[in-house]
C-alpha cells in the first residue's frame, strides 16, 4: 500500500541510511521526475507520497544530525500530513524564481496562489458540458505561516480530494492541472506517465493501473 503514516520504525538510523542512501536517492530522483508537473513559467508541483516524504525526513535527519527518537518524531509529525490517503493527491507547490528581480515581480502578484490550483478532468461522457473541476484544499495551519497580505511564500502545500467517481474519471479522462489566479492563469495537461504514478496514490497502491 502507498498510504499510511510513517513511524519511527520506518526511519533508518544514520549508519543504516548511509548504506541505502545512494540507491534510495536514485530511486527518488526518478520518481520525482514523473511526479513534478510544471504549470506556466514559474510554478511547479511535486506530488508527494510515502517514499518522497520518507526521503525528506531521512535527509533532514542526516543534514541536521537528528539522532534521538524525540527529534525524529518532530519531523514525522511535521511531514506525515503530506502523505496522501487513498482518494487524495498531495503536492508541494514551488514558485521557482532565480533572482531578486523575479522575486520582486512575482511574489507580490501571487498572493493567494495556493488557493487557486485545481484539477480539471474531461471525459467523453461530458458531452461538451465542461470539465469536472476539483479545487485544491489548503492546510490552514501551513497557510497561516506561509502567506502574508503583501507577498506570498515560495513554497506551499496543497491537497486534492477526489470522490470514487472522480478517481475513475482521472483514470479514463483528460486531466489538466491549472491555476486560476488573476495574475497567473495557466494550464498543463498531465501526461500518462505522471497520471499512472498519481493513480497509485488515488487507489492506494504503489503502482497505479496502466493507461491505454
Amino acid at each position: 500500500m502507498s498510504g499510511g503514516r510513517l513511524t519511527l520504525d520506518d526511519i533508518a538510523d544514520a549508519r543504516a541510511y548511509e548504506r541505502e542512501r545512494d540507491e534510495f536517492r536514485r530511486y527518488i530522483i526518478e520518481l520525482k521526475k514523473r511526479r513534478r508537473i510544471g504549470v506556466g513559467p514559474v510554478i511547479s508541483l511535486v506530488f508527494e507520497n510515502r517514499d518522497t516524504i520518507r526521503f525528506q525526513i531521512q535527509e533532514m535527519a542526516r543534514a541536521e544530525r537528528l539522532l534521538s527518537d524525540e527529534a525524529i518524531q518532530v519531523e514525522l509529525d511535521t511531514y506525515n500530513p503530506l502523505i496522501p490517503a487513498p482518494g487524495e493527491l498531495s503536492a508541494t507547490m514551488y514558485i521557482e524564481l532565480t533572482d531578486r528581480s523575479e522575486m520582486e515581480h512575482w511574489l507580490p502578484r501571487l498572493v493567494g496562489i495556493e488557493r487557486a490550483v485545481q484539477l480539471e478532468i474531461t471525459t467523453p461522457a461530458d458531452h461538451g458540458s465542461g470539465p469536472d473541476v476539483i479545487p485544491c484544499v489548503v492546510d490552514e495551519a501551513h497557510a497561516a505561516n506561509l502567506t502574508r497580505e503583501e507577498v506570498t511564500a515560495a513554497v506551499h502545500f496543497v491537497r486534492f480530494e477526489l470522490t470514487p467517481a472522480q478517481v475513475e474519471e482521472f483514470r479514463t479522462g483528460r486531466v489538466v492541472l491549472a491555476t486560476d489566479h488573476p495574475q497567473y492563469r495557466e494550464r498543463t495537461e498531465i501526461e500518462p506517465e505522471s497520471r499512472n504514478s498519481l493513480l497509485g496514490d488515488l487507489t492506494g497502491w504503489i503502482r497505479g493501473p496502466q493507461l491505454g
